[in-house]
């Protein structure tokens, strides 16, 4: 027999009451944050957008790459120094973000509100930033010619796979050999100087204009197939750290998966090509290009995304299929502006996620980082920057600019690097080696690409520049002939 005391019975009935009313009332809580969540999020992007026009613009006058002064400013107002932009990882708060404390002193939040509030805007910045790398992804497949990429397949195999096998065996073997780390960490901290950020390498070739020239064609082409062997290895790697042996039906799935998705999809395009063009010559209503282009780009990253592969590989396949299409030109017009409007924030994110501070070597603790950091910067450098000689039979090939175009890590170095601390398998001195040779090799490829190109933008411009001044004297023949010609019309009149 249980025997039921009034007290009990207040109890249960007092549970049941809060069971029932804390969704309620934790909804009525995000509904009266939704307006500072939206206000939060708008001054964010005022921020990102002053700091990547700022930066821009800075190293645009000094002859360096903007996409160079968008992380630069990225850096400015992340957690690295001013703490305008920060985003919740290890040790950070809404209480370390000075626009969350501007936000805190006008709407008078609760710490709790303010925390909810902190992760709700950073999520959507972040999300945003992801939104941006998928639009210019997609604005390189345009820029690229499929036909020239397969013609360039087999240099640009090579090099991917020179590229990633050279720095994780170099990186793996020094750590072990010179550093004493053990294996698995060591083999993290390798995998994470495989991957090339495609992102960084082709906006710069875009902003010199050598995206279409035959070196920047093996470069992207390449850079792709880096990240498909990237995302494989991380996938490895990942596996190795928390359960200490290679899935190796995970590894197979992944290589076919990515290998059918570019293939498949690309093949299909093509076919469907057509019904693309008559499909936005029927449709009536503004943006008819635009959207429909949108909704295939997002099509093919949420496959690619459901298949545990990039969502970044959907858009440029995507890109590289409506390239051969009629409407391409028109399409690049109207894909800029959006392009201008999302992809600085995900420069900017990135600079604003990087710490610099395990830069400073009057830390005791960032010194065996630092040690360690000079090994992997050399490794993560010569390591592509020799895939380029990897190209024989050749002669006229700028090999020196496909290396570098190789070299910066970007926001793919820094996700192995929040992987393998997340997992706990890096030590923090390994952790910090691991952040400066992704912030170093980011910020050293834009300039010395420019470099490397210099004198093929140079015979562009003077290209450019003939062009020009041939059409100019085409436009004054045509004058003089026309001139010429109401002349003699007038004289036989009279």
């Amino acid at each position: 027999m249980v025997v039921s005391l009034p007290w009990m019975n207040f109890l249960s009935g007092t549970q049941f009451l809060i069971s029932q009313t804390a969704p309620v009332l934790a909804a009525a809580t995000e509904s009266e944050n939704s307006p500072i969540v939206l206000a939060s999020v708008l001054l964010s992007l005022v921020i990102v957008y002053f700091a990547s026009k700022l930066g821009g613009e800075l190293c645009a006058r000094i002859d360096l790459p903007p996409v160079l002064g968008e992380l630069v400013g990225g850096v400015a107002v992340g957690v690295s120094a001013l703490h305008l932009l920060v985003f919740p990882m290890s040790g950070i708060d809404a209480s370390s973000s000075l626009m969350m404390q501007m936000i805190q002193m006008s709407a008078h939040l609760s710490p709790e509100s303010l925390t909810a509030v902190f992760q709700s805007q950073s999520e959507v910045i972040s999300v945003l930033a992801e939104i941006g790398v998928v639009i210019l992804l997609f604005e390189i497949g345009l820029e690229s010619d499929l036909k020239e990429l397969i013609r360039v397949g087999p240099q640009a195999a090579i090099v991917a796979v020179v590229g990633v096998v050279a720095p994780f065996a170099l990186g793996t073997a020094g750590l072990m050999l010179l550093f004493h780390v053990a294996v698995v960490p060591a083999i993290f901290a390798g995998a994470a100087l495989t991957a090339t950020s495609i992102g960084i390498t082709a906006r710069v070739l875009a902003e010199i204009q050598q995206l279409a020239s035959k070196e920047g064609q093996i470069i992207v082409g390449a850079a792709v197939l880096d990240d498909v062997l990237g995302i494989i290895v991380l996938a490895v790697v990942a596996g190795l750290a928390k359960t200490g042996e290679v899935q190796v039906g995970n590894v197979i799935y992944l290589v076919v998966s990515a290998g059918v998705f570019l293939v498949g999809s690309i093949w299909l395009g093509r076919l469907l090509n057509p019904f693309f063009v008559a499909l936005v010559n029927e449709l009536r209503t503004r943006g008819q290009v635009l959207i429909t282009a949108l909704i295939f780009v997002f099509l093919l990253s949420y496959i690619a995304a459901v298949i545990q592969l990039e969502a970044i590989l959907g858009a440029f396949a995507a890109g590289l299929i409506l390239a051969e299409t009629e409407k391409r030109k028109e399409l690049k017009d109207q894909v800029v502006p959006i392009a201008d409007m999302l992809v600085p924030i995900f420069f900017v994110v990135v600079g604003a996620k990087t710490d610099i501070s395990v830069l400073n070597p009057f830390v005791p603790e960032n010194r065996e980082g630092l040690i360690t950091a000079a090994f992997l910067v050399v490794v993560a450098i010569v390591g592509k920057v020799v895939t380029g000689f990897t190209l024989v039979g050749q002669p006229s090939l700028n090999r020196w600019a496909i290396g570098i175009g190789m070299i910066p890590r970007g926001e793919v170095g820094l996700v192995f690097a929040a992987i393998g601390a997340s997992s706990g398998v890096l030590p923090d001195s390994l952790q910090a080696a691991i952040v400066v040779m992704v912030i170093l090799t980011t910020f050293v490829a834009p300039p010395l690409l420019r470099v490397a190109f210099s004198n093929q933008v140079a015979q562009t411009s003077l290209s450019e520049e003939a062009e020009i001044l041939n059409e100019s004297a085409l436009l004054d023949d045509e004058l003089i002939a026309e001139t010429t010609l109401r002349e003699d019309k007038q004289a036989a009149n009279e």
